[in-house]
């Protein structure tokens, strides 16, 4: 989601390249720094340990063929008339158009002039607030590039119309409350839309495969999101929103090449035409199956405005593998600047009607307990969560989970004994993502966790923790705001898994059978198969009934969620629409007032399966 503007400078000028090189006066292997050149080297060990337990073909010499012919190999020129599928590049002389969006904006030639700039008002998720100076300018830009996608995609070119039509926004499972505002005030009042509904993604998800119940696994370009549905119902407590996607394998990937030498040693992730060019590489090349594992020659075409193309040879071995490899350690990816100037502009949405929940944005308990595998402070600070799915208090970690007006039965019939161990009994180890140990395991509830384990799978870790005040709360949200959440697929999934399930192994075994993986960030081939064989290894009591799948009716991966909403859109029986009336009468308020996000009954979703069914055809 990119627009281009006039600018006296490109992005690539004003940053520095990525992937980012310490020093590139250095040779290739120690231009990434010492750290990062261990991890790739031990992931390299890894695989080829992995890969001869399965039986597979590992010849001694592979890296040295792969670096000693991309060191030597030099381009070959072809002129522009020659080159048959040549770009074309975009026009800025037409007319007075000073903006430009999709497609044409990543079209611009770098060295236009006037020169234009790219900037992205989302990114990884939410708001991208370094990249601008006022909150204005950032949601301005926002809005020009959902207005022109309508026009341009849509045909809906008389805005006059538009008070005709109603609108299903489809949102995070995981939102910022001040998000959801923007989004119904830039619908209502500045497209001047009838009528507004806001949809879960997971939920449009299983919308979209005519599913009721799965664990929806959303691996998109900057971001992968997990939750679990039951009968048409996001489970709270299983959402999680982790901060990595498929640009980080293609950066990733490209390091990589980099590292052994690959002839474009030019290669500028912030150059648009390198950007385009790494897409390419890695769609093509990408795999995550260890057949396919072996020294390939592959040859691909730079063409850049302005000048003739260049074919380049290149030799690859583990590459193609290791870069999607790094969903399950994702401390290979470059996370330096994924927080830069959070809340710079957009603070966090705080209650000021109920004191007992200040922070008025959602999250769950699968999601703090990520975020305190990574800063255990947070598990200690929490007003009385558990990441082991219960708090100390008694009270279902569902007290912490999205704000709401209705608190929690404290007499929880589903506590079980084990949550107040027996006195002097000391207290297990925090869980340390990638530390050393057992950090393979969830940060999920350590008793009854879905399951009998076998003696050759240990329990997941269990956190320390206490009670703090809900004044506290503000601080808690504020210090789980400084973390990135980011942890391995396979971990994550079992966590939201564990949270959603609580103790119940039926349940459990349903959602690990009801795995839905969508995304264009899943369409690397062998990713369904790679991340269920992990799941396996890390559940072998459910070996036989965990399935991870992909949407059905061979639909792409990357339009579930869109063909979801669409179908809600056709219904006539719910009411989360939000009018212009009453977002008049009680603006932002709306949506607390009201129902607005489509979470349905399970009774309502039953009955109206068949008739979505007969509309997805």
């Amino acid at each position: 989601m990119a627009i281009a503007e006039r600018f006296p400078v490109t992005e690539s000028q004003e940053y520095e390249p990525r992937p980012k090189r310490e020093d590139s006066t250095l040779p290739p292997e120690q231009q990434f720094g010492e750290e990062w050149s261990k991890k790739y080297a031990k992931h390299c060990a890894d695989l080829k340990v992995d890969m001869r337990a399965n039986r597979r073909k590992v010849l001694p010499n592979s890296k040295e063929l792969v670096v000693n012919y991309n060191r030597r190999i030099e381009p070959e020129k072809i002129p522009e008339h020659n080159d048959p599928l040549r770009i074309e590049w975009t026009d800025i002389a037409k007319g007075s158009i000073s903006t430009f969006t999709g497609p044409d904006a990543q079209r611009i030639a770098d060295n236009s002039d006037p020169p234009y700039r790219l900037f992205w008002p989302m990114q990884h998720g939410w708001f991208h607030e370094n990249d601008y100076d006022v909150f204005e300018a950032m949601f301005d830009d926002f809005e020009t590039i959902i207005e022109q996608a309508m026009r341009r995609d849509l045909g809906l070119n008389r805005s006059g119309e538009w008070e005709q039509y109603s609108c299903v926004m489809v949102v995070p499972d995981l939102y910022d409350k001040k998000y959801l505002e923007q989004m119904l005030h830039m619908c209502l009042v500045g497209f001047g839309f009838k009528q507004v509904a806001f949809m879960q993604e997971s939920h449009a998800a299983t919308f979209g495969a005519g599913y009721t119940s799965a664990c929806v696994v959303d691996v998109g370009a900057q971001k992968t999101s997990i939750c679990c549905v039951e009968d048409g119902m996001c489970l709270e407590d299983s959402r999680v929103n982790l901060k990595y996607g498929g640009y980080d394998v293609t950066e990733t990937f490209i390091k990589m090449m980099l590292y052994d030498h690959f002839p474009y040693a030019d290669i500028n992730l912030k150059r648009r035409y390198d950007f385009l060019l790494a897409e390419e590489l890695k769609i093509k090349y990408c795999t995550m199956n260890q057949a396919e594992i072996s020294v390939q020659l592959y040859n691909f075409h730079l063409r850049a405005p302005n000048q003739p193309t260049h074919k380049y040879g290149f030799k690859t071995y583990d590459e193609v593998i290791l870069a999607p490899m790094g969903f399950y350690d994702p401390s290979i990816f470059d996370n330096s600047e994924k927080l830069k100037g959070r809340r710079k502009h957009i603070d966090r949405s705080y209650n000021a009607y109920d004191v007992d929940t200040p922070d008025d944005d959602p999250t769950s308990a699968a999601q703090l307990a990520i975020l305190a595998a990574i800063k255990p402070s947070i598990a200690i600070n929490a007003n009385g969560y558990n990441p082991n799915g219960f708090v100390s208090n008694g009270m279902t970690d569902a007290s912490f989970s999205t704000p709401q007006k209705e608190k929690p039965n404290p007499f929880n019939p589903l506590r079980m004994d084990t949550d107040n161990p027996v006195p002097g009994t000391p207290a297990p180890a925090p869980f340390i993502f990638g530390g050393n140990g057992p950090s393979v395991d969830s940060p999920g509830p350590m008793n009854g966790i879905n399951g009998t384990h076998t003696g050759t799978t240990p329990n997941p870790r269990q956190v320390c923790l206490s009670i703090s005040m809900p004044a506290q709360q503000k601080d808690v949200a504020i210090e789980c705001d400084s973390v990135l959440p980011i942890s391995a697929l396979d971990t994550a999934i079992i966590t939201s898994i564990t949270h959603a399930a609580k103790h119940d192994d039926k349940k459990a075994r349903d959602f690990y059978g009801g795995i839905m993986l969508i995304g264009g960030g899943a369409k690397t081939p062998g990713f369904g198969p790679f991340l269920e064989d992990r799941l396996k290894k890390k559940r072998p009591d459910l070996a036989d009934k965990i399935l991870v799948g992909t949407s059905p009716r061979e639909m792409d991966g990357q339009v579930v969620v869109w063909k979801g909403a669409s179908v809600f859109a056709r219904m006539k029986m719910h009411e989360s629409w939000i009018g212009q009336k009453e977002y008049e009468m009680l603006g932002a308020r709306v949506l607390s007032q009201k129902d607005s996000l489509a979470l349905l009954s399970s009774n309502f979703f039953n009955s109206m399966v068949g008739s979505f069914m007969d509309l997805l055809g």
